[in-house]
């Protein structure tokens, strides 16, 4: 299945009220075929580590090489990395991934503005909606990596937490990097603790790291038994299903 052409059109009426029946059936067909594209295409990547955060961090920038080294030790012990494709922590992410020879994917948005897959995917998506595009990078992931970012990144973290806390998702860890620079946010889930419009239980699943060697900890304690579960629900390619595998690479496995 083709993907979404990449002429930057975006649908402003889609969310602007009711429209003719006929075009808001030919809009649910449109979200349904970009569904099974993305089924179709991510189907044999995993298991996965999604890495979130800026597009805006250039190269030189000290949480970009966090985010290419941490996804380095993951990488070399089998996971795919998974991105939102793009520049920044996403670009570093997938690069890291390159580095020890992980699986590299990367699920991109059409924007209004430019934002180009960066260079490092064995396995590059484009999405016209976000949505769907989030969907996919939960529904395909075990672990969730939140480097430091802008709106974007919260939206993602907060959703996440939420599909968490009501139990649409389970045993999904957070782990979210960076403790200067998420103060205020943590600050802020705090105070809904002592609202009570959330309970300190409901965020077990969330760690906060300030450190590689602390995220690696981390990840030590958790990854090993959620490999053991993904590879209980593998499955292959169905020749009848016009099915393939994605690029196959050769990752070091010598811990995290």
């Amino acid at each position: 299945m083709a993907e979404p052409k990449d002429n930057r059109h975006i649908d402003l009426n889609f969310l602007a009220g009711p429209r003719s029946r006929w075009k808001e059936f030919r809009n649910v067909l449109q979200i349904a075929m970009e569904f099974i594209y993305g089924f179709r295409r991510l189907h044999f990547v995993g298991p996965c580590v999604t890495f979130f955060g800026s597009a805006r961090f250039k190269e030189d920038h000290p949480y970009y090489e966090a985010a290419r080294e941490l996804a380095r030790r993951v990488g070399r012990v089998g996971f795919t990395i998974m991105t939102g494709g793009g520049p920044g922590i996403m670009e570093a992410a997938n690069r890291g991934a390159q580095d020890v020879g992980a699986r590299s994917v990367g699920c991109n948005i059409v924007l209004p503005h430019e934002q180009s897959a960066n260079p490092y995917l064995d396995e590059s998506l484009l999405f016209e909606r976000f949505f769907v595009r989030k969907v996919l990078l939960v529904k395909y992931s075990i672990c969730f990596v939140v480097m430091p970012g802008g709106a974007g990144t919260v939206d993602e973290l907060f959703e996440t937490i939420t599909l968490i806390q009501t139990g649409k998702v389970k045993d999904f860890p957070i782990l979210l990097y960076g403790r200067d620079y998420w103060a205020p946010t943590l600050a802020q889930i705090d105070r809904m603790v002592e609202e009570g419009t959330i309970g300190r239980e409901e965020l077990r699943f969330l760690t906060l790291v300030d450190s590689i060697d602390e995220a690696t900890t981390f990840l030590q304690e958790q990854l090993v038994t959620m490999w053991q579960r993904s590879q209980r629900r593998r499955d292959r390619p169905s020749w009848w299903f016009l099915e393939r595998a994605v690029k196959e690479r050769l990752p070091e496995r010598s811990g995290v």
